[in-house]
């Protein structure tokens, strides 16, 4: 079975969101930071422009989530919408409410952790970064993946 990874887009801000994920998640991040600057071709970018992450991966559980920023001088234009969210489902409900009071910081809580119809433990966010996270506990076995 194919593997699915989260890819963001940022604007300037994908290193310092990055590491605000691994104070949260731990880990370190695969192959360190690729620079806008170590791709060649990229001689005539703006000197902040090549500063810019070209592509950074953080392993979280048996996922990886990656990213980058966008160039603008290209012609990249970074559109933040609702059309993506990650949704984590963490081992304890201690779990999902440190993540979600640790992610959640400094952002907008759509709705906050609590028992849903359905069975589980649920709330989302979008972070200070305008990431869109949802965190779902589930006490029955299997359901978390």
């Amino acid at each position: 079975m194919a593997k699915l990874n989260p890819y963001l887009n940022f604007d300037g801000t994908a290193e310092e969101a990055f590491k605000f994920y691994r104070s949260v998640f731990g880990g370190e991040f695969l192959g360190g930071v690729m620079r806008m600057s170590d791709a060649p071709g990229t001689e005539n970018l703006p000197e902040d422009e090549k500063k810019r992450v070209m592509h950074i991966a953080l392993p979280i559980g048996e996922d990886v989530l990656m990213a980058s920023d966008i160039v603008p001088s290209m012609g990249h234009k970074l559109n933040v919408g609702n059309n993506n969210y990650i949704s984590v489902f963490p081992e304890s409900r201690e779990e999902a409410d440190r993540l979600f009071g640790a992610l959640s910081a400094g952002g907008t809580v759509e709705m906050p952790m609590e028992d849903q119809f359905w069975g589980d433990y649920f709330g989302s966010f979008v972070d200070q970064f305008g990431i869109h996270w949802m965190i779902n506990y589930s006490a029955q076995q299997g359901h978390n993946k």
